[in-house]
């Protein structure tokens, strides 16, 4: 056989494997089954070797269902008055109902948190096992107790046995229209029943502007004054192109956009392409060039000789402090601050998002994407719905199917179902470079071949987290203090990663806490930042605001908006 026939079959044989590993990644929504056995494998055999960690699992399986026998006692006796054996936890509020205290029901929820609590302490703190692979199991078995919870079976959640009685039945027969409809829609690939009612352009992303430049992966939109002055530097903001930019310009009421112009600010906004089959090849070094430093090229010539405050949002602000090392590394000083939402960079902690991510997964999301092209919105959804499954799942199932209901469409829903996809070169860029390497907290990340660090940025840095991000840990955020050598203002925020964002001023039950730290103080950890930040009341909005505004200038005629291709929100939003 000679040297060019070997490489063929070498070839033929990793098209093979790839298209297998595709085949398997549409089944499994992209999930590696090699990485989960080898992270099963790992816990099994690390526990199989540790008798001291099996004896104290015995004992404690011996001290758990013998206080839930004295508790099934009591229960059943004529008061029905009794002392839990457990409390839920404070974010599991599906046996809050009161019927849960009667019996038999109060039986069936503590017995099923007694042996969440045990699960849990049998995959984790297994002397040997890895921390990856100890995430990976002890998620697991949470997905597969939420999926056996009493509360999701008819016959013992009494809120659902109630409700039945009450309509003789007609609940679970509006649940099965409400799961056939659902079906249907999903076949077809249509939005959720209601979502018509939020129109982009018409409901949402309605904030008056023009496009007033587009390239083959993004327009820039700038939107129309309606203060008599401005503040002289612009804004322009940098969405992740995982969603669709408008969750920053939904409902008027809600519009972070309309929030910022009628403070006089002058707002541009990057609208991303939604990338099909032909974009495969689109990197990370297209989105940084044709994306944010084309957008500030744009803005350059609408606002010549202006300072700009740059902000970005989840992979948006990733990007964002990627350009912002590099024009410090090439001295540039266009920007005036940069503004990071829920954006990580350092991901040696990014939470329940990197159980995904490692190299066997990789390698199956990667074949996956080589053979669409891209990673579509619904794998995507799928992936994001198992870091949160009791409430995104489960407890949808049970609300929708079970009870009958259906909870009223809201924007930020309608905005959820319209989907993007990633391009398939950037998406294995990001996950290898940032995820799996943590290249831009450790130095190695290249742009045009050099090296970037966020230690050269010295414009002030705003830095927005939320206190339930599955996506953006905040703790992982606050590692911002530890990369740069600059001001960095911090802001938690109530919320999750994108109700958090979406926190206009008179919204209920916010609050937040906020801290500056100069270069040349004391480093706090978070929890000691955490346990010192005053807690205020109420939307961040306001302290950003008024942040920007201490880093502006005094207030001038508004420019002009600039020669316009169409009306925002152009046309790259509506692609599906």
């Amino acid at each position: 056989m000679t040297f060019e026939d070997g490489n063929v079959e070498r070839s033929h044989a990793q098209n093979l494997d790839r298209m297998l590993h595709a085949a398997i990644g549409r089944i499994t929504s992209g999930l590696s089954p090699a990485s989960l056995i080898a992270a099963y494998m790992d816990w099994f055999t690390h526990l199989s070797m540790s008798p001291g960690k099996r004896q104290r699992l015995l004992e404690k399986a011996v001290r758990k269902y013998s206080r839930l026998l004295i508790y099934a006692q009591s229960a059943a006796g004529p008061q029905h008055k009794c002392v839990p054996c457990i409390e839920p936890l404070p974010q599991d509020r599906r046996f809050a109902h009161p019927d849960w205290q009667r019996w038999p029901f109060n039986l069936f929820y503590q017995s099923f948190l007694l042996a969440q609590q045990w699960w849990f302490n049998a995959t984790t703190d297994v002397r040997g096992v890895t921390p990856h692979h100890e995430q990976v199991v002890t998620f697991g078995a949470r997905q597969l107790l939420d999926m056996v919870s009493p509360s999701n079976f008819p016959w013992t959640n009494p809120e659902v046995l109630g409700e039945t009685c009450r309509t003789a039945g007609a609940n679970l027969w509006q649940g099965g229209l409400n799961l056939l409809h659902d079906w249907q829609r999903q076949a077809v690939s249509t939005q959720p029943n209601g979502a018509e009612a939020f129109q982009v352009g018409r409901d949402v992303a309605a904030t008056l502007g023009k496009v007033v430049f587009r390239n083959s992966l993004m327009e820039l939109l700038q939107y129309s004054p309606v203060t008599a002055e401005v503040r002289p530097e612009p804004v322009l903001i940098v969405p992740s192109w995982i969603m669709k930019y408008y969750i920053l310009d939904l409902s008027p009421y809600n519009s972070l956009v309309n929030y910022l112009v009628r403070q006089g600010h002058t707002v541009f906004m990057i609208s991303w392409k939604n990338p099909g089959a032909d974009d495969r090849d689109t990197g990370m070094r297209e989105y940084l060039k044709a994306g944010i430093m084309a957008a500030l090229d744009s803005i350059g010539r609408i606002a010549p000789q202006r300072k700009i405050h740059g902000a970005g949002y989840c992979l948006g602000g990733t990007l964002l402090s990627i350009a912002a090392a590099a024009m410090a590394r090439d001295s540039d000083d266009r920007l005036a601050s940069v503004t990071l939402l829920a954006a990580e960079t350092d991901f040696t902690q990014p939470g329940e998002l990197s159980l995904f991510i490692d190299e066997s997964q990789i390698a199956y999301i990667e074949d996956l994407m080589r053979d669409q092209g891209f990673l579509d919105g619904k794998q995507m959804a799928g992936t994001f719905a198992l870091l949160n499954s009791r409430d995104l799942v489960w407890s949808r199932m049970v609300h929708d199917y079970l009870m009958g209901k259906r909870q009223p469409v809201t924007d930020l829903m309608a905005w959820n179902a319209d989907a993007t996809r990633l391009p398939c070169r950037m998406h294995s860029e990001y996950l290898r470079s940032l995820y799996l390497k943590n290249d831009l907290a450790e130095g190695r990340f290249e742009v045009d071949g050099k090296s970037v660090a966020l230690t050269d940025v010295r414009v002030p840095l705003f830095v927005v987290s939320t206190e339930r991000d599955h996506v953006s840990p905040w703790r992982s955020v606050y590692k911002i203090h530890l990369l740069t050598d600059t001001e960095v203002t911090f802001l938690l925020t109530s919320g999750g990663h994108n109700a958090g964002i979406v926190s206009e001023p008179g919204h209920r039950n916010r609050s937040y806490r906020i801290a500056k730290h100069t270069y040349g103080d004391k480093f706090s950890d978070p929890d000691t930042w955490y346990s010192t930040a005053p807690r205020e009341e109420g939307s961040w909005w306001p302290a950003w605001q008024s942040w920007l505004a201490e880093r502006s200038g005094p207030s001038i005629p508004p420019p002009q908006v600039a020669v316009a291709l169409e009306d925002a929100p152009g046309k790259y939003v509506l692609a599906r």
